[in-house]
């Protein structure tokens, strides 16, 4: 899978993904860091890449405008560096990879994760 990670994440998130066999690039590699949320996903959208973000603000970006991509991982965790949630991460990546191909917003919370499928924002 291909991925962006936002601003909000370390840089270390990048070769942590890449080690697990995915293409990824961190936000500040490829855009301005003063991107908003509408262009980050509009670039990640036209990429093909799923958002790794600990901003709860692209859920509510693409429920509001029924956007079936980009699909996003969002942490919901205390600490969110790779070292401490990477195999949660890794896990929900692997657990929900056909419905973040086909475009989810996934939720990682420490003992916890929640998916909802975009499709249903065309269907809403």
């Amino acid at each position: 899978m291909k991925f962006v990670i936002d601003m909000n994440l370390s840089t270390d998130w990048v070769p942590y993904l890449q080690g697990l066999g995915h293409d990824a690039v961190h936000w500040s590699s490829v855009g301005p860091k003063d991107a908003l949320d509408p262009d980050i996903a509009e670039w990640a959208r036209s990429e093909d890449r799923t958002i790794l973000t600990a901003d709860l603000d692209f859920g509510t970006l693409l429920v509001s405008t029924r956007a079936s991509k980009p699909s996003v991982v969002q942490l919901r965790t205390d600490i969110t560096l790779s070292a401490h949630v990477g195999s949660l991460v890794a896990q929900a990546i692997a657990r929900m990879e056909h419905e973040l191909v086909a475009g989810a917003l996934v939720t990682v919370e420490t003992g916890r994760l929640r998916l909802r499928s975009l499709a249903t924002n065309l269907e809403d």
